[in-house]
């Protein structure tokens, strides 16, 4: 089946070199190298990297270990005004860093200018935040003493990123651990790092008009395989580490922290679902479904993988969402008429076809799934599939990061939402009713538990002025917005004794000649 494209677009090489170099990239920075990074729109080298070494990270990590100790001088307010600058760069480089993103990680235009957005949108929320690291006055049990808690810079910051969102989940590091007195050092993932160069780029021309407060090594990018994000886990100058990827991964990094009772932020995997009522407005779930199910060819960390639908309305929503399915335009993610774009690569499509034929396998009944024909022998586009399932088998409960949403009925509330948690993950969550108690109990604690849990919207889509992070195999991360600026500081609480006399806590007393 072919896709939909009725656009010519350059080669992504000759369009990615362009974008890079009007970004503020050399050509010699992304042009030399045995690191091949590809497009997935046409599965075309777009550019060669050279892997930094175990060495150099630790060199980095020397230069940034020193920007910190000037950094945590400035006042947070003055720190702010960098990422401010920073802010007004990314609106300046928004056009060509989203096509960039769409080139890399083969997101839909919209998409890559909304990832860019954020970016921007977290740089706004981190300039207030600069004047509001608030601490608090503690009432003390003694007499003539205060007691008060103050927030610490905290030192350097490693962040990990993956490829689904090559920039945003920087940004939402980057901004908060930039205002609270920290040092960067990023490690893109391998299949996206010409984006990371990109907003080195960004972030250098934002420091020049800074000036000289900002001390050199504030950002540093580290690229490579596993055995550089080893070394950055490892190194015990590295405070926290942010990292966000597979629940495999995070298995691998979390010991390597906890060894060195290193702080972490991990965000992980997701296996999300759904619960659609009797009560529900249909139109508008059909909607939220589909975008949160088949946006970004289901690659979000929050996309859409289940579906539990009251059995009185199974087979209207169901018979809907396989229309929609059928007709959804894929293709190359640079034509405005495109909803869908490719895989990441060959391992995705594996993946994906290996769970269809698990759910096959297990009563699953699959609507689309297909490769389609765009992009040349080395692209993977599919059609989303839609499975219905007699049951949650073991495959439903394994997250698969592509295109895949499993459909199933429930009878009562307390079913479906027995069903909603019996996954090992707990990011985002989504329940579509008009009935105040359904939508009441599922955000309770006998509810969803998930970090994440919406009403009437899908669980994809979160902005920047709430937490980020989910539970259980999800990893118990916090990024962007709310009080997630904590983990990148160190709390100090302490007492001050005004009076002329001792006393002491709990009536101790200790008396001495």
């Amino acid at each position: 089946m072919s896709g939909k494209t009725k656009n010519t677009f350059p080669a992504p090489a000759e369009e990615a070199a362009r974008l890079l170099e009007s970004l503020g990239m050399k050509r010699t920075r992304f042009a030399n190298g045995s690191r091949e990074v590809r497009s997935p729109i046409t599965g075309q080298v777009i550019g060669h990297l050279k892997d930094d070494t175990p060495r150099d990270v630790g060199r980095t990590v020397e230069r940034a270990q020193q920007a910190f100790v000037a950094w945590r001088k400035l006042p947070p307010p003055c720190r702010g005004e960098l990422v401010r600058l920073l802010g007004e760069e990314l609106r300046a480089a928004k056009p060509a860093l989203g096509a960039l993103v769409t080139l890399e990680a083969g997101k839909i235009v919209a998409e890559g200018l909304g990832e860019v957005q954020e970016m921007i949108d977290i740089c706004d929320f981190a300039v207030g935040l600069s004047r509001q690291l608030y601490g608090l006055t503690i009432a003390s049990e003694r007499p003539a003493h205060a007691m008060s808690e103050q927030w610490q810079p905290l030192g350097v910051a490693g962040i990990i990123t993956s490829f689904n969102f090559p920039v945003a989940v920087w940004a939402w590091n980057a901004a908060l651990a930039l205002v609270c007195g920290n040092t960067l050092i990023w490690k893109p993932s391998e299949r996206t790092p010409l984006t990371a160069l990109a907003v080195e780029a960004i972030f250098a021309r934002a420091v020049a008009k800074f000036g000289d407060d900002a001390p050199q090594g504030l950002l540093a990018l580290v690229i490579g395989g596993a055995k550089v994000g080893q070394a950055l886990v490892d190194d015990p100058r590295v405070a926290l580490v942010s990292a966000t990827g597979s629940t495999a991964m995070g298995r691998a990094v979390a010991p390597r922290l906890a060894q060195r009772f290193a702080r972490s932020i991990l965000e992980l995997g997701g296996n999300n679902a759904a619960i659609v009522c009797p009560s529900a407005d249909l139109d508008l779930a059909l909607r939220a479904i589909a975008f949160a199910a088949m946006g970004t060819a289901g690659q979000r960390c929050t996309s859409l993988r289940r579906l539990i639908v009251h059995e009185s309305i199974y087979a209207d929503l169901v018979a809907r969402l396989k229309r929609v399915y059928r007709s959804v335009a894929i293709g190359d993610p640079r034509d405005a008429d495109v909803l869908v774009g490719p895989l990441i690569g060959s391992d995705a499509f594996e993946a994906q076809q290996a769970a269809l034929a698990e759910a096959k396998k297990a009563g699953g009944k699959v609507t689309g799934g297909e490769r389609i024909s765009a992009g040349g022998a080395d692209a993977y586009y599919v059609r989303p599939a839609l499975v219905e399932m007699p049951r949650q088998a073991g495959i439903v409960k394994h997250e698969t990061f592509a295109p895949i949403l499993y459909a199933m009925k429930y009878s009562t509330l307390d079913e479906a939402i027995a069903l909603h948690n019996d996954v090992p993950q707990g990011l985002a969550s989504s329940i579509f009713t008009t009935d105040l108690r359904e939508a009441q109990m599922f955000l309770s604690f006998e509810g969803s538990d998930c970090g994440i849990a919406n009403v009437n919207i899908g669980p994809s889509g979160a902005e920047i002025g709430g937490a980020f992070g989910g539970e259980k195999d999800t990893g118990g991360g916090r990024e962007s917005g709310s009080d997630a600026w904590k983990a990148y500081m160190r709390r100090v609480t302490s007492t001050v004794n005004y009076g002329n006399a001792l006393p002491l806590a709990q009536g101790v007393k200790f008396e001495i000649d």
